[in-house]
C-alpha cells in the first residue's frame, strides 16, 4: 500500500489515494450536513495517520488520533448539542470565545513543537506544531458549528498546501488545496446561516 504510483502525473501511494478519496467523500457528505460524514472521517483520519507517519509528520499522525476521537464527540453534537438536545445550529464565537481559541492555539503549539524537537526526528517541528495546533482548534470549533471554524481551516490548510508539497506529498497537497477553496465557500455560507439569511443545510462543511 505504500509502493508509489503515478496518477494523472503525480507521484502517491495507493495508502495516500484511498485516503485523499475517504476525505473527498467525507467533505460531500459534510456539504449535505449528512451525520455519516463522521464515520467517513474516522476512516479517512485512520489511513491518513499511517501516511502521515511514513512522512515522519509526527504531530500530523498523532493528531489524525485525535480527529477520530473528537470525531465521535462530534457526530454526537451535530445530532444532540444543542440546549434541548436537538441538532447543533450554527453561531459565531463571542470575543471572549475568539480569545480563548487563540490561545489554545498558541500554547498549543509551544506544546507540540518543544515535544517534536526534543523526541522525534521531524524536520518541520514549529510548522508541524503550529498546523497540529491549529486543526486541533477549528476540529473543535467545526464539532461545536462555530463560524469562526473557517478561519482556522483557510490558515491552515494553506500552510498545509506548502508542507505536503515540502513533503512529496503531491496528492494532499492537491487535496488540500481543494479545501481552502471549500473553506472559503463554507465561511460565507455559514455566516449567512449564522446571520439568519441562509439555511444551515446549505453551508459547506470540512474535516
Amino acid at each position: 500500500m505504500n509502493d508509489s504510483i503515478s496518477l494523472l502525473g503525480l507521484s502517491t501511494t495507493p495508502l495516500e489515494l484511498l485516503s485523499f478519496l475517504l476525505s473527498v467523500a467525507t467533505v460531500l457528505l459534510n456539504i449535505r450536513q449528512n451525520h455519516w460524514a463522521w464515520l467517513f472521517a474516522i476512516v479517512s483520519s485512520a489511513t491518513y495517520g499511517i501516511v502521515f507517519a511514513g512522512a515522519k509528520l509526527y504531530g500530523d499522525m498523532a493528531l489524525q488520533l485525535v480527529f477520530i476521537s473528537v470525531s465521535f464527540w462530534g457526530w454526537y453534537q451535530w445530532l444532540y448539542g444543542s440546549v434541548s438536545h436537538d441538532k447543533l445550529t450554527v453561531t459565531e464565537l463571542d470575543r471572549r470565545g475568539i480569545a480563548w481559541s487563540a490561545a489554545g492555539w498558541l500554547a498549543g503549539f509551544a506544546i507540540l513543537a518543544w515535544f517534536l524537537k526534543r523526541y522525534t526526528d521531524t524536520d518541520v517541528p514549529n510548522m508541524d506544531g503550529f498546523l497540529t495546533a491549529g486543526s486541533l482548534v477549528g476540529q473543535v470549533l467545526l464539532s461545536r458549528k462555530k463560524v469562526e471554524n473557517w478561519h482556522v481551516w483557510i490558515i491552515v490548510d494553506i500552510i498545509y498546501v506548502a508542507l505536503y508539497v515540502h513533503k512529496h506529498l503531491i496528492l494532499t497537497a492537491v487535496l488540500y488545496g481543494l479545501f481552502v477553496l471549500m473553506a472559503v465557500a463554507g465561511l460565507a455560507a455559514w455566516k449567512r446561516a449564522a446571520e439568519g439569511a441562509g439555511d444551515a443545510e446549505d453551508a459547506v462543511v470540512l474535516k
